[in-house]
C-alpha cells in the first residue's frame, strides 16, 4: 500500500494480507457510497442544464435528484449497478493495494511522493483495463431509470454480447486511462504529503487516531485528485452508455458520440464549459469519502489481519494462508 513505511510495524505486511485488506476495503466502501455513484451518473448522463433556476433538466441538485428517485424508482433506485460496482471495486481496490510489492523492489525511496505518484498511477492503469467491463456495467445498471433494459448482470451480459459484440464492454476506455494515472498518482501523492504535513496523532489514541488521520488524508487527497481529472470521468460515462439510449430517455436527451474527441466537442458547443463538470457535487462527496473511507478501512483490517496472524504465532499456530 502506498504510504508503507518500511520502518514501523506495517513493514511485517505481507502482499497477500495488503490485497485482501484492499479488498474489504473496497466492498464496505462500496456499499457506503453507492447512492453517491448512481446520484453523479445521472448527473453526468444528463445533457439538459442542471440548475435550480432554470429547470431545464430532470435533476437540478442533489437533493431534489434523490427526491425524484426515490419516488419514482424507490429505495433500492440508489444501489443499481451495484453487484458489478461490487466486483469493480474489490478488484480494484486488490490491484492497488499491492503496489506495496513495487515498494519493495524499487531501487529508489519508496517514502518520496514521486514514487507514491508514479507506484498509484501504474497500479490504477494495470486494474482499469481489466475492470474496465465491469465498471460499463456498473455505469448502465445506474443510467436505467424507469425503463429497464437489462434484467441482472447475466442478462446483461449476454445482450451487450449479441448486439453490439465485445469491444462494447471496453467503450469509454480511451478517456479511462487518460485520466486515471494521474487521478490516483496525485490521490496516493496528496495522502502521502497530507499525511507528512499533519502531526501525529496522541499515543493515547492507539490506533484510532493513526486510522482518523488516514481518512482526512485519503478525504482531502480524494477531492483535489477528483476535481483535477473530472472532465474524463464525464467522457467515459458518456462513452460508455453509447447504444444504450432507451434506458436513458426516460429522464432526457439522447447523444450519441463517435470517440472521445467528438464527445468533447458536443458538450463544448452544446453544454459549454460547465457541462464539464456535471455532476461534481456528488462527485466530490463521493471523492471525499470514498478515498477516505479506503485508506481508513485498508489500515482497520490489515491491522486486524496482522494481530490475528500474531496471535496465531504465539499459539504456535501457522499464519491464514500457510501450512502446518
Amino acid at each position: 500500500m502506498v504510504g508503507y513505511d518500511p520502518g514501523a510495524q506495517g513493514a511485517a505486511h505481507s502482499p497477500e494480507e495488503a490485497a485482501l485488506s484492499g479488498s474489504a476495503a473496497g466492498m464496505v466502501t462500496r456499499v457506503l457510497i453507492s447512492p453517491l455513484d448512481v446520484l453523479k451518473i445521472r448527473f453526468q448522463l444528463q445533457i439538459e442544464r442542471v440548475s435550480s433556476r432554470r429547470p431545464e433538466g430532470k435533476y437540478r441538485g442533489l437533493f431534489q435528484a434523490s427526491r425524484c428517485i426515490y419516488s419514482e424508482e424507490g429505495l433500492s433506485a440508489f444501489w443499481k449497478g451495484h453487484v458489478p460496482a461490487q466486483l469493480l471495486s474489490i478488484c480494484y481496490g486488490a490491484v492497488q493495494c499491492l503496489t506495496e510489492v513495487v515498494h519493495k523492489s524499487t531501487l529508489y525511496d519508496g517514502q518520496t511522493a514521486g514514487v507514491h505518484f508514479l507506484c498509484g498511477g501504474l497500479s490504477a492503469c494495470s486494474a482499469t483495463v481489466v475492470c474496465q467491463p465491469l465498471d460499463t456495467l456498473r455505469t448502465r445498471f445506474a443510467a436505467q431509470g424507469e425503463t429497464k433494459v437489462y434484467r441482472n448482470l447475466r442478462h446483461a451480459v449476454s445482450t451487450m454480447w449479441r448486439s453490439e459484440g465485445v469491444l462494447s464492454f471496453y467503450r469509454g476506455l480511451c478517456p479511462t486511462l487518460v485520466a486515471v494515472f494521474p487521478y490516483a498518482g496525485l490521490q496516493f501523492f496528496f495522502f502521502n504529503v497530507f499525511k507528512k504535513l499533519l502531526p501525529p496523532p496522541p499515543k493515547e489514541t492507539g490506533n484510532v487516531g493513526g486510522h482518523l488521520k488516514s481518512l482526512f488524508c485519503g478525504s482531502g487527497a480524494g477531492m483535489i485528485s477528483k476535481t483535477i481529472t473530472y472532465p474524463f470521468d464525464l467522457f467515459k460515462k458518456r462513452l460508455q452508455v453509447g447504444g444504450f439510449e432507451a434506458a436513458r430517455v426516460s429522464f432526457g436527451q439522447v447523444r450519441s458520440y463517435r470517440g472521445l474527441v467528438d464527445c468533447m466537442l458536443q458538450i463544448a458547443r452544446e453544454e459549454g464549459f460547465r457541462g464539464f463538470f456535471k455532476g461534481l457535487s456528488p462527485s466530490l462527496v463521493k471523492a471525499s469519502l470514498a478515498t477516505g473511507l479506503i485508506f481508513f478501512w485498508y489500515e482497520v483490517f490489515l491491522n486486524g489481519l496482522s494481530n490475528l496472524n500474531e496471535r496465531r504465532r504465539t499459539n504456535g499456530l501457522p499464519k491464514d494462508g500457510e501450512e502446518r
